[in-house]
C-alpha cells in the first residue's frame, strides 16, 4: 500500500477535490483511498478554520459530510478515525453542543465510539478535559480493546496537556473499575509509584 507520508502529499495536492469525488474515494474498498479522502477533508477543514480565512458554512458542510461517512461505515479502521475525528468532530463541536459525541459513544458501532472519545483531543488541547472524563465514564464497561486503548490515550493526554492533578482526581475515583489496558495507557506518564498505586486498585 501507499505509505502515509506519500498519501498526505497526494491529499494536499488534491485538497480542492469536489465532495462527490471524495465520496467515491470513501466508498472504495481500498484502505489508502479512504485514508486520502479523510486527509483531504481534514486539510480543507483546517483551511476553513484559520482566522484569516474562516468559513463556518464550509466547516459545517465538511463536518456533516464526515459524520455521514462515519455512520455509513466508511471511516472503518483505527488509523482512519484517529487522523480525522479530532478535527472534523472535535474542533467542529468545540463551541457548540457536544451531545453528538455522547450519542456516538452509545453506538453499537466500534468506530463511532472510538471517534467520540478521540474527538475530545481537540478540547484537551484547549485545556478542557470535561467531555473526555464524561465519555470515559460512559466507556468504562465497553467490551472492545480498541476503545480501552483510545480512552486510556485521551486520559493520558489530559495529564500531559492540562494537569496531572485532573487525571489523578479521575483515577482516584475510577481506576478500580477501569479495564487493565485503559488504565495502563492512562497512567503511562505518571511516576512508577503512582502507576503501581493505581494498578493495585484493580
Amino acid at each position: 500500500g501507499v505509505r502515509v507520508p506519500a498519501n498526505r502529499i497526494v491529499a494536499k495536492r488534491f485538497s480542492a477535490l469536489p465532495l462527490l469525488e471524495i465520496d467515491r474515494l470513501l466508498n472504495s474498498s481500498i484502505h489508502e483511498h479512504r485514508q486520502a479522502a479523510l486527509f483531504i477533508l481534514v486539510y480543507r477543514f483546517l483551511a476553513a478554520s484559520k482566522a484569516s480565512s474562516r468559513d463556518d458554512n464550509l466547516r459545517t458542510e465538511l463536518s456533516t459530510f464526515y459524520i455521514n461517512a462515519l455512520k455509513r461505515g466508511r471511516v472503518n479502521n483505527w488509523d482512519l478515525v484517529d487522523l480525522s475525528a479530532e478535527h472534523l468532530l472535535g474542533a467542529y463541536l468545540e463551541d457548540q453542543s457536544r451531545q453528538l459525541l455522547f450519542d456516538l459513544a452509545s453506538s453499537t458501532q466500534l468506530w463511532e465510539r472510538r471517534a467520540a472519545i478521540v474527538a475530545t483531543f481537540a478540547f484537551i488541547k484547549r485545556k478542557d478535559g470535561s467531555t473526555t472524563f464524561e465519555l470515559a465514564k460512559k466507556l468504562l464497561d465497553d467490551p472492545e480493546p480498541l476503545i480501552h486503548k483510545a480512552t486510556g490515550w485521551m486520559l493520558r493526554e489530559t495529564g500531559k496537556k492540562i494537569s496531572q492533578k485532573v487525571l489523578t482526581s479521575f483515577l482516584d475515583q475510577y481506576a478500580a473499575q477501569m479495564p487493565r489496558t485503559m488504565l495502563s495507557y492512562a497512567v503511562e506518564h505518571l511516576s512508577v509509584k503512582q502507576r503501581t498505586h493505581y494498578r493495585n486498585l484493580r
